[in-house]
């Protein structure tokens, strides 16, 4: 499952905000860490929040376009239809 996902770095708490439409039928996922964006924190933070979110371990978060920018594609493996069921009870999905 691919989650494209904005994320803004250095924030008050660790969370996921909602939905933003990005045009051409894609949405995006706003996130909130509290992490800096230096060394690689605010990505291994932004993993952490969406594994728990998602329901699957922290290794099966990995960023697969955008590491060094605010905008990401991220791949979660696992089983998508208990992923999605996840999502759905979080109240984000689409």
């Amino acid at each position: 499952m691919i989650l494209h996902v904005r994320v803004t770095p250095k924030s008050g708490r660790d969370e996921i905000i909602g939905l933003r439409s990005a045009g051409e039928g894609r949405s995006h996922l706003l996130a909130k860490v509290t992490a800096p964006s230096e060394n690689d924190a605010a990505n291994t933070a932004l993993r952490k929040l969406i594994a728990k979110m998602a329901g699957v371990g922290q290794g099966a978060v990995s960023i697969i376009a955008g590491e060094r920018a605010r905008e990401k594609r991220l791949k979660l493996t696992g089983d998508p239809v208990a992923i999605l069921a996840r999502l759905k009870s979080t109240g984000i999905s689409e």
